[in-house]
């Protein structure tokens, strides 16, 4: 492997790390209401915190999306097939992130200057072209993860601990939504150690054979 490859794999498996950790930071500090009410006051509360979180949310996808190419490294003949297509769904996911984090932006700007009001911020939130993207994106990154994990224990090229990790997280999608609020919040570390040891493992040097 030659120094320019070595330097920018390691760059790369860097930013998928950093991107996972950005990702369960913005998480944590994303605030989050019972209630539509509830909400509206902690983001006039907490906008700071908020437009932070936002900001965090979209650093995330950048170091995520630049790190995505370092797992590819990790993928032999048997599980090439599924890790790539995991990797595209899961870029589209990552990308969905980005959106994310300017639709907390612009969520909380129309809570500051008092432009929505909880009645109808319980219209716009179940609205059927908001849900759709917004599932579509989510499902994105879920199957995205599943399907790398899935072709990462099909190449046995990395601990299967690493995988089964985001296998774990991947099958929390279906009680995402009634889980307590501690409890899902802490289930994204799975997403993390995982991400974390594929970075560490593409960063590894590796032998190669002559060129």
């Amino acid at each position: 492997m030659s120094p320019v490859r070595t330097d920018w794999l390691a760059t790369s498996a860097a930013l998928l790390v950093t991107g996972a950790l950005a990702l369960a930071l913005a998480s944590v500090l994303t605030p989050t209401g019972s209630s539509s009410a509830d909400t509206l006051r902690l983001v006039q509360e907490h906008d700071g915190r908020w437009l932070a979180a936002a900001a965090i949310y979209f650093l995330a996808a950048v170091c995520l999306i630049l790190g995505l190419p370092s797992a590819l490294t990790l993928f032999n003949q048997r599980g090439r097939t599924v890790g790539l297509v995991g990797a595209t769904v899961l870029s589209v996911g990552f990308i969905g992130v980005a959106g994310y984090a300017m639709l907390l932006v612009f969520f909380r700007a129309m809570v500051i200057t008092d432009a929505i009001r909880s009645e109808a911020f319980d219209r716009v939130t179940h609205e059927s072209g908001l849900q759709i993207f917004l599932y579509g994106w989510v499902i994105a990154f879920y199957l995205g993860e599943l399907l790398l994990a899935i072709g990462l224990l099909r190449a046995g090229t990395i601990r299967r601990w690493i995988p089964v990790l985001l296998l774990m997280h991947a099958a929390t999608f279906p009680v995402s939504q009634v889980l307590p609020e501690l409890l899902a919040k802490a289930v994204i570390f799975l997403m993390v150690f995982g991400f974390a040891g594929i970075g560490m493992r593409a960063a590894e040097p590796r032998p190669t054979g002559p060129a």
